[in-house]
C-alpha cells in the first residue's frame, strides 16, 4: 500500500510529458504569434501603410506662408502643425523626450521587448507602465487608427499593425528621423497645437530650437495628458509632472542632479500665445492670398494625383513678397493715427442727432441690421420681424472692437449696428515700383471684427487722386507744368448734360496760375480746363494702362475722380510715375510649393509701357509740387519728410472718402479712408479732406521705413531724368520767355 507522498509524487514519464506540453504551448502560442504577424502583414487585418505612404504620412498640416524676408506671416490650417527639422530641436526636448517615454530608444529596432516584459510584470503588481516605444507611438499617432480601440480583441490586432510599422520605420527611417517625425505630429492639447513648433509657440512664444530644459519638460509632460497637465488649466499638475521629468533627465544622465534641483525649484514661466487664425500680421492680405490660391489650383488644374490640393492641410509652402518689417511698420502707422482721427469724428458727432443729420439714416440701418450674423440666426431660428426688432432693442453681452481693444460689454444689438458704422475704416498698400512687389498690405482696422478688405476687394470713388491721370495725357500730348491757365469756371458740352465743376471759396479765386500749381492746389476749375483740351477718351485709355480695372465711362467728370477703385488699382496705377513710364502689375505671391519642396507655382508677372518715360518724369516734377507747397504739404511741414517725395491728396464728395498716394523712387503706397457707408462722413473738408484722413498714415509709416537702414529705401534720393534730353519746358521762367507775348492757355497746335 502507497503512502499519499509516494502516490503524489511525479515520475521522469510524468516529468518528460509535462515538460513536451509545456513546450508544445510555448511553440503554440509563438506559431500563432507568428501566424498572426505573418497575417498583419499580409493586409489581412487592414492595410498596413506603404513605403510611399511612409514618406507621405497624412497627417493635417498647416500651410505656413512665408515673407520675402523669410518670415512666417501665418498658417492656414485645420490642424496648427507645421514640421520643424531635427537640427531646429533643442537637446533639451530630445533628452526629455528619451528619459520620458523610451531610454533605450537608440538601442532598440523599433520595438523594446525587454520594456515590453517588465512592463508586464509591472502591471501585474499593480504599478502602471506603458511598453510603447517612441516608434511605436510614431506609428500609432502617424499611420494606424487615429483613436486606440477600446475593444481587446481589436486592440491586439491594431498592436500588431503598430509593431510592424513600428519595425519598417526602423528600417526606412535614421533615428533622428524617426524623433523628428515623432515631436512634429504628437498632440498638445487645446488651442490647436499639434507639434513641437506650435507647443514652444503656444506655450512660450519660443522656437523650438530655443527651449530650455524646464520647458522641455513641461512640454514633454504634456503628452502624457494635454489637459490633466496642462500649464493653463492644471498648473499644479503640470509643475510636478516638469519635475518628474527633470529627476528622470536627471536618472538618465542628461542633467546633474544639482542642475535638477535648481530647475525643480524655478515656476512655470510661461509667456502664452494661444494661435489665432485672425491674429499676426496681415491677416487682410493672407485672406486675400487664401482666395487667390484657391482659384490658381482650380483654374491651372494643379492637383496631388488627382485630388485638389487643401491648403489647410497639406502643409504648403508659400512665398509672398511682403516684408515683415514693412507690415509691421505700416500697421504701427495706421494705429497710431486712427486713434487719432476716430477721436477728432467722434468729438466731431458728440451731440450731434445722428437720424436727422445722416442721410437715408433709416436704410443704412435696416441694411447694417439684415446683414448681421445676429439677424441670420433669429432668421433661421423662425423669428418674425417684429420679434427680431424686440430682440435688437434688448441689451446683450457681446465684445466690440475699440482702438485700445477689444472689449467685452452690454449694448443693445441696434445700438451696436450704429457703433460699427460710426468707426473709420482705413487701407494703406505699400509698392516697389520697380518690379511692381507688394511689401505691406493692411485691408482694414480689425480683422477679427471686420472682414472686409479695403485693399483689392473694396473700391471707392478716387476724387483728386484722379487729376494726374487728365494732366497726364495734356504732358503726354507737350502741355508744360509751367503753362498758365485762368482759374474760373469752364462748362464742357458734348457728353450729355451740360458739365461744370463746383469749387471751395477758397479754390474759386480768379488768376492765371500754372498747371503745376493747379495740381498742387487741386484746382477743379483748371483740371476742367484740362479736361476739355485733351477729351475724355484719351484718359479713360490712360487709366486702363495704367491698371485700373474698375468701370470707367468716357464722361469730362472723371478728371474729378468720380470713379471707384481700389487702393491695389490705384497705387499700381502711381507706380508708373515712379517706374519711368512702365507698368508692374501689382504682385504679392512668388511661387508655391509642397511640403516636400517641389514647386507647384510660380508667379510670373505681367508689364506694359503705359506711358513714355518723359511723360513720367514730367509727372513725378508736377506732383512734388503736392507736397512742397500744395494740399500734401502737412507730410514736410509737419512730419519732417523734405526729401523728395511726389504725391496727390483725395476728397469726395461730402467727404466720404480721404486719399492719399504718395510716390518715392523706391516705394509707392496708397491709403483711403473711409466709413462702411459713404452717407456717414465728416461733414466739414477740413476734418474730412485726404490731407487729414490718409496723408499723416503715409507720413508714419514712411519716418518709421527710413530709419531702418536694412530695408535699403534711401531717403535722399530724387527720381531718376529720362535718358533722352527734355521736350518739355520745366524752367516756368524760361518758358515764359519762349512763349510770343502775352498768351492765355494757349493749347498746341494740331492737338
Amino acid at each position: 500500500m502507497y503512502t499519499r507522498n509516494q502516490k503524489d509524487k511525479l515520475t521522469p514519464q510524468d516529468i518528460k510529458h509535462y515538460n513536451l506540453l509545456i513546450w508544445k504551448v510555448i511553440g503554440g502560442c509563438f506559431l500563432f504569434f507568428v501566424l498572426m504577424i505573418t497575417l498583419t502583414w499580409l493586409g489581412l487585418f487592414g492595410p498596413l501603410p506603404s513605403f510611399r505612404d511612409l514618406e507621405n504620412p497624412k497627417s493635417d498640416q498647416a500651410s505656413i506662408i512665408f515673407s520675402e524676408d523669410k518670415e512666417e506671416l501665418g498658417n492656414y490650417f485645420v490642424h496648427n502643425r507645421s514640421n520643424v527639422t531635427y537640427k531646429q530641436i533643442s537637446p533639451n526636448v530630445l533628452n526629455a523626450l528619451i528619459a520620458t517615454e523610451d531610454k533605450r530608444f537608440y538601442d532598440h529596432s523599433g520595438i523594446d521587448f525587454r520594456r515590453n516584459f517588465t512592463s508586464i510584470l509591472y502591471n501585474l503588481i499593480g504599478k502602471k507602465q506603458g511598453g510603447s516605444t517612441i516608434t511605436q507611438q510614431l506609428a500609432l499617432n502617424q499611420f494606424s487608427e487615429k483613436s486606440r480601440e477600446h475593444n481587446r480583441v481589436l486592440r491586439v490586432f491594431q498592436k500588431l499593425k503598430e509593431w510592424i510599422t513600428a519595425v519598417r520605420i526602423e528600417r526606412r527611417y535614421t533615428k533622428e528621423e524617426i524623433i523628428t517625425m515623432y515631436l512634429n505630429t504628437v498632440d498638445f492639447g487645446a488651442y490647436n497645437t499639434f507639434g513641437i513648433k506650435s507647443a514652444a509657440r503656444t506655450y512660450f512664444n519660443t522656437s523650438p530650437d530655443k527651449l530650455l530644459p524646464e520647458q522641455a519638460a513641461v512640454l514633454i509632460g504634456m503628452l502624457k495628458g494635454p489637459g490633466l497637465y496642462s500649464p493653463i488649466t492644471h498648473p499644479t499638475n503640470a509643475l510636478n509632472r516638469r519635475n518628474t521629468i527633470l529627476g528622470l533627465m536627471a536618472d538618465a544622465g542628461f542633467l546633474s542632479d544639482g542642475q535638477a534641483d535648481e530647475l525643480k525649484k524655478k515656476p512655470i514661466a510661461l509667456d502664452f500665445n494661444p494661435t489665432d487664425k485672425n491674429e499676426g500680421p496681415a491677416p487682410y492680405f493672407r485672406a486675400v492670398l487664401k482666395k487667390d490660391i484657391q482659384k490658381i489650383f482650380e483654374e491651372q488644374n494643379i492637383t496631388k494625383d488627382g485630388v485638389p490640393y487643401d491648403l489647410d492641410r497639406d502643409g504648403l509652402r508659400i512665398y509672398t513678397t511682403i516684408n515683415s518689417t514693412m507690415q509691421e511698420y505700416a500697421e504701427d502707422a495706421q494705429k497710431e493715427y486712427m486713434v487719432t482721427l476716430q477721436n477728432q469724428f467722434n468729438n466731431h458727432w458728440k451731440g450731434v442727432n445722428k437720424e436727422k443729420a445722416i442721410s437715408n439714416f433709416d436704410l443704412l440701418m435696416d441694411e447694417g441690421t439684415k446683414r448681421s450674423d445676429r439677424y441670420h440666426e433669429l432668421k433661421a431660428e423662425g423669428k418674425t420681424d417684429d420679434e427680431i426688432k424686440a430682440d435688437f432693442a434688448t441689451p446683450v453681452k457681446m465684445n466690440i472692437f475699440t482702438w485700445h481693444g477689444s472689449i467685452d460689454t452690454l449694448m443693445k444689438p441696434i445700438d451696436s449696428v450704429l457703433y460699427c458704422k460710426m468707426l473709420l475704416q482705413n487701407s494703406l498698400m505699400s509698392m516697389d515700383p520697380t518690379t511692381g512687389y507688394i511689401k505691406a498690405w493692411v485691408g482694414g482696422i480689425d480683422f477679427e471684427h471686420f472682414k472686409y478688405d479695403h485693399v483689392k476687394i473694396g473700391a471707392r470713388q478716387v476724387g483728386s487722386t484722379a487729376k494726374p491721370f487728365t494732366y497726364t495725357v495734356a504732358i503726354d500730348n507737350g502741355y508744360s507744368p509751367c503753362m498758365e491757365v485762368d482759374n474760373v469756371p469752364v462748362t464742357i458740352s458734348g457728353y450729355g448734360e451740360d458739365w461744370t465743376p463746383k469749387s471751395s471759396p477758397e479754390d474759386a479765386k480768379p488768376g492765371l496760375v500754372t498747371l503745376r500749381e493747379a495740381l498742387a492746389h487741386s484746382l477743379n476749375y483748371v483740371m476742367a480746363y484740362v479736361m476739355r483740351e485733351v477729351k475724355p477718351e484719351p484718359v479713360v485709355a490712360q487709366i486702363k494702362k495704367m491698371g485700373i480695372t474698375t468701370k470707367v465711362d468716357p464722361y469730362p467728370s472723371i478728371c474729378l475722380g468720380v470713379f471707384s477703385a481700389s487702393v491695389f488699382d490705384m497705387t499700381g496705377a502711381y507706380s508708373v510715375f515712379a517706374n519711368h513710364g512702365f507698368w508692374n502689375e501689382p504682385s504679392y505671391l512668388l511661387r508655391i510649393e509642397d511640403k516636400n519642396g517641389n514647386v507647384l507655382y510660380e508667379h510670373k508677372p505681367k508689364g506694359v509701357q503705359a506711358m513714355n518715360e518723359q511723360t513720367a518724369y514730367v509727372m513725378t516734377y508736377m506732383l512734388k509740387g503736392v507736397i512742397e507747397d500744395g494740399t500734401g504739404s502737412r507730410v514736410r511741414y509737419k512730419y519732417g519728410l523734405t526729401n523728395p517725395i511726389a504725391g496727390k491728396t483725395g476728397t469726395t464728395q461730402n467727404n466720404s472718402d480721404g486719399w492719399f498716394i504718395g510716390v518715392t523712387p523706391q516705394l509707392v503706397t496708397g491709403i483711403w479712408t473711409g466709413c462702411e457707408d459713404p452717407d456717414i462722413h465728416f461733414r466739414s473738408t477740413y476734418l474730412g479732406e485726404g490731407a487729414n484722413t490718409a496723408a499723416p498714415i503715409f507720413a508714419l509709416y514712411m519716418k518709421k521705413v527710413y530709419a531702418n537702414a536694412d530695408l535699403g529705401i534711401k531717403k535722399d534720393v530724387d527720381f531718376d531724368a529720362p535718358k533722352a534730353p527734355l521736350t518739355i519746358t520745366l524752367d516756368c521762367n524760361a518758358y515764359k520767355q519762349q512763349q510770343p507775348g502775352n498768351t492765355q492757355t494757349e493749347k498746341k497746335l494740331n492737338f
